[in-house]
């Protein structure tokens, strides 16, 4: 964790508190060297990870080679690459050659990869050095980073709190200042909710722009809802600059249209849709107060700004954890075989073994009807179920698009709570969907950090005896000072314009008092 004293150093000198396409420039002029910003970032993250045990795996003796490596090709005048130089990291479920991707599965330890995975390989090529993998949740399942393998990653604004899952390692060590730029995936927000909760930017985008292709949790051969690989950072120019890199810059994996130019977007021209409420899981007051801030930012701005929501967001939850789960748990217990399950997964499994009718009383005599309208929809199906639950899906997708009308982006809560505590995604597990809505749609969606919570505004969540809500109560105590992020989101294939949109936002949060401030101290 960062100290009182590591945030009373000067800042503006600080190699690891520049953001990444501020050191990238630095890195190709000559005015800092490779060896130099690498050196800074390992020596940050040694300073504030032991406690927050975000990095669970080291490189560092490669990465000071590549450095060294790096500095001859730039005083050779050898050609450089988009990131020449750059310290990064990457989520502990991506392949990178000669070291473990375990999924936080003990019976994985011992698989080492023989080659880097696609967009690791595009990072790596085009000049970035990787200093080591982060933590995640088992499976990248649930939303804290918590695991068997290397066990619990901290919040580096409060050390009693989840970075979020399942990239949550990769956002509290950006958050952190140990790294510039991070390599994460999302199926349900699990690259933007770590970093809602870290207070940083993070990017999912259009379906298919970056498929993910990790083999070790969600089964590859389910298309209907895809993984998607994204990045976190600092500021947004940095996220949009990891996004063209690794997603193929003018020549994209697999023929997809190349990644808009977000600076070629005029803000003020757009048609903005916005929401508060999924009408599922209530938001904090801390995220509505931010979405409607940022709405009437952008109308200053000029743009026509209108309340919208995406439609049926209980369907949408049920084709989201239908879908997901229509092997009722096989794949996860195929991989898990004999290894420890976390509390989680553990719950998951139970559930997934247990009849349908005894889970659903179970759930009902305890009082559990958020958790009961998630199990409701999950499987198993016969092939031609699922095929209905495809169809489904894309004629929700149909839907969406045609209730968009002429709205260009979507404002929105990035998540509806501050950083959960840790073990509370046992109850609250689903919430809502705020952030799944655009993997269902397949639509790209980001997040920027806004605000904190204030004194006054903790909580004024209804009383309730369903234990999803009691735990949600309990997040929103003491949560003051915690960093709260607006989503925003676009048409498929618009991801410039959603980032746009957030840079927009960036610049007009830059000079508020209350927004996160980026490397992050401890409530500082």
């Amino acid at each position: 964790m960062a100290t009182a004293e590591s945030s009373q150093h000067d800042r503006a000198g600080a190699l690891w508190a520049r953001s990444a396409t501020a050191l990238v420039s630095d890195l190709a002029s000559g005015a800092v060297s490779a060896v130099d910003a690498v050196e800074a970032h390992i020596a940050r993250i040694e300073a504030v990870d032991g406690e927050m045990r975000a990095v669970v795996w080291k490189r560092y003796t490669a990465a000071r080679a590549e450095a060294a490596a790096a500095d001859h090709r730039r005083a050779a005048g050898e050609p450089l690459g988009p990131l020449h130089g750059l310290p990064i990291t990457i989520k502990e479920s991506f392949d990178l050659e000669a070291s473990p991707a375990t999924f936080g599965v003990t019976a994985l330890r011992a698989s080492i990869a023989t080659r880097d995975d696609r967009y690791v390989a595009a990072l790596r090529r085009a000049g970035a050095i990787i200093l080591g993998k982060t933590n995640v949740a088992q499976l990248l399942l649930y939303v804290e980073s918590d695991n068997p393998v290397y066990g619990l990653t901290r919040n580096p604004w409060d050390a009693a709190r989840t970075p979020g899952g399942s990239s949550g390692g990769q956002a509290a060590i950006v958050a952190a200042g140990g790294s510039a730029l991070g390599l994460g995936n999302d199926i349900g927000g699990s690259v933007r909710l770590p970093a809602a909760f870290c207070g940083i930017v993070g990017f999912k985008p259009t379906a298919d722009r970056m498929p993910d292709f990790g083999r070790s949790s969600m089964p590859i051969g389910q298309q209907a809802i895809r993984s998607q690989v994204g990045m976190h950072g600092r500021s947004v120019a940095d996220v949009a600059l990891g996004m063209r890199v690794a997603s193929g810059g003018d020549e994209p994996w697999d023929g997809g249209p190349a990644l808009g130019d977000p600076g070629s977007v005029d803000v003020s021209a757009l048609r903005v849709g916005w929401f508060v409420d999924d009408e599922l899981f209530p938001a904090t007051p801390a995220a509505r107060r931010a979405v409607r801030e940022a709405a009437e930012v952008l109308a200053r701005r000029g743009a026509r700004v209108a309340e919208w929501r995406p439609p049926e967001p209980a369907n949408a939850e049920a084709l989201m954890f239908g879908l997901l789960g229509a092997d009722r748990f096989a794949t996860g217990r195929r991989i898990l075989g004999d290894s420890p399950r976390d509390p989680r997964i553990k719950q998951l499994e139970d559930v997934a073994r247990l009849p349908r009718a005894m889970v659903h009383l179970l759930l009902s005599l305890t009082g559990r009807r958020r958790t009961r309208a998630v199990v409701r929809a999950v499987g198993p199906y016969d092939v031609a179920t699922y095929w209905r639950r495809v169809e489904a899906l894309l004629d929700y997708r149909d839907r969406a698009l045609a209730a968009l009308g002429d709205i260009d982006i979507v404002l929105s809560p990035a998540a509806p709570l501050p950083p959960l505590r840790h073990g509370a995604a046992v109850e609250v597990g689903a919430m809502g969907v705020y952030c799944c809505v655009y993997n269902v749609l397949g639509w790209p969606a980001g997040v920027v950090p806004w605000t904190r919570v204030r004194a006054d505004e903790e909580s004024d969540r209804a009383a309730s005896n369903d234990p999803c809500f009691i735990a949600a109560r309990d997040t929103e105590r003491g949560a003051a000072g915690l960093p709260i992020a607006v989503q925003v989101a676009a048409r498929p294939w618009r991801d410039h314009v959603a980032l746009a949109a957030m840079a927009a936002l960036e610049r007009d949060a830059a000079g508020r008092s209350d927004a996160p401030r980026t490397p992050i101290d401890p409530r500082g």
